[in-house]
């Protein structure tokens, strides 16, 4: 099983951190808020534990489970703490009408922290495709993005565990195009399916 830290205390901090912890994962939470973070360790429980913001984390994998636009200021706020650490990004920067990204250069949030994250540390995107509903209640597909093999396989492993099928869609720079999906799940909510409760997947067909 894998060794987790969350960054983070809102609803997907929660409900990936209840995930884990069924899934026999080690568990920690960080937060700015520390009551906040004691009070969803708390809540996880399994042995879950907090950790002072800004410490080295006790995960192997380390979990932004931030708003867009705090992932990179914390990640570089966090420095030389994160290294050697597996950094996933699970973080969709719309822009203010949920059709398009904030961003309008071909980057991403997964490959801007990779710019401001120590040089041992690994960027993985994923989950950014899920909504929080269907991650509680399904078994989605979850998008991987990365470039070190090592930390996607750690990653994936993870993934399985919490019941989920990792799919690896390439390099790290794959990881703007993942975000570009997260606006297509948004329109399709809004137009062509009409609710929340889906997610995109992959269907193999032979013969």
């Amino acid at each position: 099983m894998s060794s987790i830290t969350l960054i983070g205390t809102g609803n997907m901090a929660r409900t990936i951190g209840t995930l884990a912890v069924a899934g026999g994962n080690t568990v920690e939470v960080m937060g700015r808020d520390q009551s906040k973070a004691d009070d969803l360790a708390k809540a996880l429980g399994g042995g879950a534990t907090t950790g002072r913001w800004g410490a080295v984390p006790a995960g192997d994998i380390i979990i932004t489970a931030l708003l867009y636009d705090g992932v990179v200021p914390v990640v570089a706020e966090y420095g030389d703490a994160l290294a050697g650490k597996v950094i996933v990004d699970i973080s969709n920067p719309f822009n203010a009408t949920f059709d398009g990204l904030a961003h309008s250069e071909e980057t991403s949030i997964a490959q801007e922290v990779a710019k401001v994250a120590p040089a041992s540390a690994s960027v993985v995107k994923a989950f950014n495709t899920i909504f929080r509903n269907v991650l509680e209640k399904g078994r989605p597909n979850v998008f991987i993005a990365g470039d070190n093999a090592q930390a996607k396989a750690g990653v994936a492993a993870f993934i399985e565990s919490l019941g989920l099928r990792p799919l690896d869609v390439g390099g790290l720079k794959m990881a703007h195009w993942l975000e570009g999906v997260g606006v297509v799940t948004v329109g399709l909510a809004g137009n062509g399916v009409g609710h929340w409760d889906f997610a995109l997947g992959v269907n193999e067909f032979t013969g």
